[in-house]
């Protein structure tokens, strides 16, 4: 197929830009689906946009369709995942664009999902639809790191949040951490929850800071909060919590236990503690009490962490965002699982004697973990630190 000139391939990567804006206002509200935006094109002038805002409702193609309207025959639609070509909690779109008589379909990436996975780019060629791919990918691939790699690797994509002093320290000796960082801080950090499919933590810092771990922001605020342009939707959305899970090999998680009473709670524990008395209680408070295997190389007799993601991934999730003292995060950075870290430092000093980073003893220089720094901001007082392992 041949490709594009200069000047179409400016306007292709223009109003898949776009495009890209619209999925991403889906951030707090799409999941498990990815995040998806359209732009539907005619003779140069925009005639519909849409994105996919919750899942079982229209995708981003539907809606686009809907606002262009007639207008929608002979033109170009920009969409930043492929089309769905299967029936699934909605119609396929590919059967809908072929409908409205659309003439070319741009695409910024391949649908990882093996029920589509390039059908959908088969189907609408098949009708004679001109098909491009590959526009602005590396762009929708980052908008949705945890679909993709749940549907590439089979599991979520983890993100660990940590609070630290300028000296890396997390909590006191004593455990006390409230509070590292000012409100503003605190408040960005709703935004990570809220995108996020699940919040990881461990029985410790139930045990010791009693969370919620909840989303405590309504959609149009966390909307707002994230610079996204007002729109009647988000009124309109409920607020999504994402699933809590606690990692409790010993079952430590008080039956009253703020985290279980404000939304869906697991607590995974080893298979004997599973049958107790204990997990009858939590599961009486409205806990699911889920077993999953020991670590075999664990002399603490701890969870395996594999076995525990692969868990979150059948259950659809696809960010997991983990807030948890050092030892968990230590667990999850030797064993590889950790995908991105988010570090809020703030201005002040804990001492030699209060808990550090993450539990990682490295004896040698060339043990070293290293990051690469994707992003750095002030949130109120505080720096925000996002940072990847480097590969």
């Amino acid at each position: 197929m041949a490709q594009p000139g200069h000047e179409q391939a400016v306007e292709d990567r223009r109003h898949m830009a776009r495009a890209l804006e619209l999925a991403d206002r889906g951030r707090f509200s799409a999941d498990p689906n990815p995040r998806v935006g359209c732009v539907l094109v005619r003779d140069g002038e925009i005639v519909g946009e849409g994105l996919h805002w919750r899942a079982g409702e229209p995708h981003a193609e539907v809606n686009a369709l809907r606002a262009a309207g007639e207008a929608a025959r002979r033109g170009t639609v920009y969409v930043t995942l492929e089309p769905c070509s299967h029936d699934g909690r909605t119609p396929p779109c590919t059967e809908a664009l072929i409908q409205a008589g659309v003439a070319r379909v741009v695409i910024a990436m391949q649908d990882p999902n093996p029920r589509v996975c390039g059908g959908g780019m088969k189907a609408l060629r098949a009708a004679g639809v001109e098909v491009e791919t590959g526009v602005l990918e590396a762009e929708a691939r980052a908008l949705n790191p945890g679909f993709v790699q749940r549907m590439e690797q089979g599991r979520p994509w983890v993100r660990i949040k940590l609070a630290a002093s300028l000296d890396g320290r997390t909590a006191m000796a004593s455990g006390e951490s409230r509070w590292i960082t000012g409100e503003a801080a605190r408040r960005d950090v709703q935004l990570w929850r809220a995108r996020a499919g699940a919040i990881l933590t461990g029985s410790g810092t139930v045990v010791a800071d009693d969370p919620r771990l909840n989303v405590r922001m309504k959609p149009h605020q966390l909307a707002a909060q994230a610079g996204f342009p007002d729109d009647p939707h988000y009124s309109d959305l409920p607020v999504r919590q994402p699933l809590r899970v606690i990692l409790d090999a010993r079952l430590r998680t008080p039956p009253g236990a703020q985290i279980l009473q404000s939304g869906p709670v697991w607590i995974l524990t080893g298979p004997d503690a599973a049958r107790s008395p204990a997990a009858d209680t939590l599961r009486g408070h409205g806990a699911d009490v889920r077993p999953i295997a020991l670590a075999s190389d664990s002399p603490e007799g701890g969870l395996d962490l594999g076995e525990v993601l692969a868990e979150l991934a059948r259950a659809e999730v696809n960010e997991l965002h983990v807030e948890s003292g050092p030892g968990l995060a230590g667990a999850l950075a030797r064993g590889g699982w950790v995908d991105e870290w988010l570090l809020y430092q703030a201005p002040l000093l804990l001492g030699s004697s209060a808990r550090p980073l993450v539990e990682w003893p490295l004896a040698r220089m060339d043990e070293r973990a290293e990051l690469e720094i994707l992003e750095s901001r002030w949130v109120g007082d505080s720096l925000r630190l996002r940072a990847r392992p480097r590969a």
